[in-house]
């Protein structure tokens, strides 16, 4: 039975693993691609539910607030995103002038292919 308050962890390790099998089970690039941003998600997810504190309010000094929430994981997420981002549409690019060399964007026809020319 999966305890509530440690959902978001098994969230975790379920999508990881999905993410890892998509990328290494598919031989397609898009779907590696797509395996790779759901393991990302999947890493975002912990950080940020790491950085939960029960009952913290932001860090801003004010009377009867004694239990503050740390901003630097979700800081430290944002910034990830946006490199996730980044490095995604670059993979995309890469699957697109693969797909226009080798017709193909399967792995197996690409190595395949690469071995034929050797």
């Amino acid at each position: 039975m999966i305890s509530v308050g440690l959902f978001n962890y098994w969230a975790c390790m379920i999508l990881m693993m999905i993410g890892l099998y998509t990328a290494i089970a598919r031989p397609n690039l898009v779907k590696k691609l797509i395996g790779l941003s759901i393991f990302q998600v999947s890493v975002f997810l912990l950080y940020i539910s790491m950085g939960k504190v029960s009952g913290g309010t932001a860090p801003i000094l004010g009377e009867g607030i004694d239990t503050y929430s740390n901003p630097l994981p979700h800081v430290l997420i944002l910034t990830a995103i946006v490199v996730g981002i980044a490095t995604l549409s670059l993979g995309l690019a890469l699957v697109v002038r693969i797909g226009e060399a080798y017709d193909t964007i399967e792995e197996d026809e690409i190595i395949e292919r690469d071995v034929v020319n050797d």
